[in-house]
């Protein structure tokens, strides 16, 4: 039985409950329920075709932020054979928002960067709901330097609402911390896969956003604000979300056609939390490709890249005369 499900949800879920239901009789009553469950099935997947097949930006938007959605650490356990955490920026104190350090996949060492939602009330309050302070960036850049003196590869998961707006953060140089990583993310002298796994928000995404290769889950989004920050700055109304969402196309394939994320991972049907295992292969699979086509170039080939790719995006061509 679904216990947390979206609102276009619903028809999808009250039908697998009762398909649940029927099961459980027909192991502890007699006659034959196959007909009936075989047509429930058809009937189900029929439905599951035409509201994950149709989804709007806002729809998709919604299934960013499903809280059981996997998070950086669930990746970690289904993907790494081997992770050691390191805490601490070696300035102030260490921000659980942020988690960093070594790892394996696939024999491959590599250094991973990713921000941590919380799933109860004591661990959102502890990892800040994923909203990273200063020196959560601070220790992501030193984990990142660590790697560029190791020849290690990057890998870093953004899933943030955006960067921690608070008074303390602020007075920490938040803003600073941000534009120092996307800085010395630019010229890291090693590769770099960036993997949006849910929601990529702001200056708090583009802090671990800048790299060589950028995968994105099929239902995460990335945008430089909120929907319904940007509804409420357009109409002072942050209830017109859905409309914000629309115009801005947050969506993996919306991006993928601007050329700003270069492979989009597909998802199981209704999203990663529905598998989490077939999501995490199908990350896994593309991290890999991504290692194995970076791994052939020179290092000075991957930065004078990750330049020009950067320096393409937001192009246009005027339409005067």
């Amino acid at each position: 039985m679904v216990g947390q499900y979206l609102e276009f949800e619903r028809p999808i879920v009250e039908l697998e409950n009762r398909l649940e239901e029927l099961r459980r009789r027909s192991e502890v009553e007699e006659g034959d329920f196959s007909k009936e469950i075989e047509k429930l099935e058809k009937k189900i997947e029929t439905i599951k075709r035409e509201v994950y097949g149709n989804l709007n930006r806002w729809q998709i938007t919604q299934l960013a932020r499903h809280p059981d959605r996997p998070y950086t650490l669930d990746y970690v356990k289904m993907i790494f054979s081997d992770f050691i955490e390191i805490h601490g920026d070696r300035l102030f104190r260490d921000d659980p928002s942020i988690v960093a350090g070594f790892g394996e996949i696939e024999g491959r060492k590599v250094v991973l960067v990713g921000q941590q939602k919380g799933r109860t009330t004591k661990d959102k309050l502890y990892r800040n709901f994923g909203m990273p302070h200063p020196e959560g960036y601070r220790k992501a850049l030193r984990a990142m330097k660590l790697a560029e003196k190791f020849s290690l590869p990057v890998l870093t998961f953004v899933d943030t609402p955006g960067a921690y707006p608070g008074i303390g953060a602020e007075e920490r140089g938040q803003a600073e911390a941000i534009a120092r990583n996307i800085m010395e993310m630019a010229g890291l002298k090693t590769p770099i896969v960036v993997a949006i796994i849910g929601e990529g928000g702001s200056g708090g995404a583009l802090a671990l956003g800048v790299g060589d290769r950028i995968l994105m889950m099929e239902y995460a989004i990335y945008s430089v604000i909120s929907p319904e920050g940007c509804a409420s700055i357009l109409w002072k109304d942050a209830g017109k979300g859905e409309t914000a969402a629309e115009i801005m196309k947050i969506s993996a394939r919306d991006l993928e056609k601007f050329g700003i994320v270069d492979v989009v991972v597909e998802e199981p049907e209704g999203g990663a939390h529905r598998n989490p295992e077939a999501a995490a292969e199908n990350l896994k699979r593309e991290i890999l490709s991504a290692l194995d086509e970076l791994e052939g170039m020179k290092i000075e080939e991957i930065v004078n890249k990750r330049y020009e790719k950067y320096r393409k995006i937001g192009e246009f061509k005027g339409g005067g005369k």
